[in-house]
């Protein structure tokens, strides 16, 4: 018998890196959300088909053409983006807060991963089930609306960082919720309201000098904005100036999210 000491409590067994465990959360976090695909990615398809469907009959013929492309094109890359956002948000929120409430989230903070690789499995599933929502409603976008990809690679950079963004978001508020009240209080005040009002169905610039300098200080604006000049072209603010902010803010949501993990603020009874 070997009289080398057993590993003690805290210390990482697989190397520097447990890839074994954060590719399994990972996976566990996919797995949520795929066993309720009719929920999950068909119905933010509905969602926004509904919305096109609507804005298209009440105003669309009337409206005329925003920024040179007509109103129902002008839009629909706002509402594929405030999708990603809805549901990148929602699938990490809505799983830690629900282990906290059943009582297992010690499932998940028993293991030998790290701040970081807790981050990076939990952000994982928000990712794959925002970008999975871009991707079907962006098909169907180009084949009903005929609307094409004018920069295919900065469309697809914009629903990476909307999904990174909100599913860092979507972690913080989960860990800070500690009832489903508290999520919906978020959701509706916080998530709606900024997505919403950041240039969906409007061009900013139709807006008062004071309301267009508030919009430029919500992130969501820019990640609708950078999903509009992604796929149309046309922008109202320079792409590089949205992909600075949002890998800023990003950045620091993420920071914030590993950091709360290494406490186990408000995870640990």
């Amino acid at each position: 018998m070997s009289d080398r000491p057993d590993t003690p409590m805290g210390v990482r067994r697989f190397g520097r890196w447990n890839r074994l465990g954060m590719m399994t959360l990972a996976e566990r976090e996919c797995r949520r959300f795929l066993s309720i695909w009719a929920q999950t990615v068909m119905g933010p398809l509905i969602n926004a088909g509904l919305f096109l469907a609507v804005f298209a009959i009440a105003i669309g013929p009337t409206r005329g053409d925003v920024m040179g492309v007509p109103y129902v094109q002008f839009m629909a890359p706002g509402l594929l983006m405030m999708t990603v956002i809805q549901n990148s948000f929602a699938n990490t929120s809505s799983s830690l807060l629900a282990a906290k409430v059943q009582g297992n989230i010690v499932d998940t903070l028993m293991p030998p991963l790290s701040a970081v690789e807790m981050t990076a499995g939990y952000l994982a599933g928000g990712v794959a089930r925002g970008g999975l929502v871009a991707v079907v409603i962006g098909v169907v976008m180009v084949v009903v609306l005929g609307t094409g990809m004018a920069h295919p690679f900065v469309f697809l950079l914009f629903v990476l960082l909307g999904a990174l963004m909100m599913g860092a978001l979507g972690i913080l508020a989960g860990i800070y919720a500690s009832k489903f009240d508290q999520m919906s209080a978020i959701t509706n005040f916080i998530i709606t309201p900024l997505s919403f009002l950041s240039g969906t169905f409007y061009s900013i610039d139709a807006l008062p000098p004071a309301l267009t300098a508030a919009s430029h200080l919500n992130p969501f604006f820019y990640l609708i904005d950078g999903a509009r000049y992604g796929t149309l072209g046309v922008s109202d603010a320079p792409p590089l100036l949205g992909v600075v902010v949002c890998l800023g803010v990003t950045a620091v949501l993420v920071a914030v999210a590993c950091a709360w993990f290494h406490r186990g603020y408000r995870l640990k009874a």
